[in-house]
C-alpha cells in the first residue's frame, strides 16, 4: 500500500489527477455507497471544508487505485464538528487551537465491493495511524472528529484510545459522538 499526503495542490504535484481521483472516490463512497445526501456535483464530493490548507491522506492499492482517504483540518479555522455538529459537544467549548486538528472523511470502503461490505481492517488500521502521524507532523497534539458508535468501536478495536467529548446523540438516524485522541498518548 502506498500513501501520499498534502494539500490538493501538493497532491496534484505528484500526479495531476490525484485530487480529482480523490473527490471521485469520496463521491463513490459517501454518496453512492453510504447514501449521504450532499450538495455536491455528480462524481465529485467536495464541501466547504475542502480548502487550500486542508491536508489529505490518500492510500492506494498495488494497482494504484485509491482504496482509502482521510482529511485533516486545524480547529482554529472552520471545521466539520465546529460548524455542522457543535451539539455533540453537549455545551462544552468547541476545540479551537492550532494544535488540535480534526479528522474527517476517513474511509477505506472498497468502491467495487457489494453494498454492505466491510472495509479491510488492515487498510483501515494503516490509514488511521498514518492520518495520526500526518496530523502530528503538522503540529497537532490532539485530533478530534465525529464518528458513529460503530466507528468508535472499530477505532477501539484498532487500538486507538478515543475519549468522548460529549454524550452520543441521534442525528439523521445515526448515533454520533465527538471523539478526541491525544497524540502524545497514542503515538508517544
Amino acid at each position: 500500500m502506498e500513501f501520499t499526503s498534502g494539500t490538493a495542490k501538493q497532491l496534484n504535484s505528484y500526479n495531476e489527477s490525484t485530487y480529482i481521483e480523490l473527490a471521485n472516490y469520496r463521491y463513490q463512497v459517501f454518496v453512492e455507497k453510504l447514501g449521504w445526501e450532499l450538495d455536491t456535483p455528480e462524481g465529485f464530493e467536495k464541501d466547504q471544508f475542502d480548502r487550500e490548507d486542508t491536508v489529505y491522506i490518500v492510500s492506494r492499492d498495488e494497482e494504484g487505485a485509491i482504496n482509502g482517504c482521510s482529511r485533516l483540518l486545524p480547529t482554529h479555522k472552520p471545521y466539520l464538528l465546529g460548524e455542522v455538529f457543535p451539539q455533540l459537544m453537549n455545551d462544552f467549548p468547541l476545540p479551537c487551537s492550532k494544535d488540535i486538528w480534526e479528522v474527517s472523511r476517513l474511509t477505506t470502503l472498497d468502491t467495487k465491493a457489494a453494498v454492505g461490505s466491510k472495509p479491510d481492517p488492515k487498510i483501515t488500521t494503516e490509514l488511521a495511524f498514518k492520518t495520526l502521524k500526518v496530523a502530528k507532523e503538522h503540529g497537532a497534539k490532539h485530533v478530534v472528529g465525529v464518528a458513529t458508535l460503530m466507528i468508535e468501536r472499530l477505532y477501539r478495536r484498532l487500538g486507538l484510545r478515543c475519549h468522548r467529548l460529549g454524550k452520543p446523540q441521534i442525528i439523521d438516524g445515526y448515533a454520533l459522538v465527538a471523539l478526541s485522541i491525544d497524540l502524545q498518548e497514542q503515538l508517544g
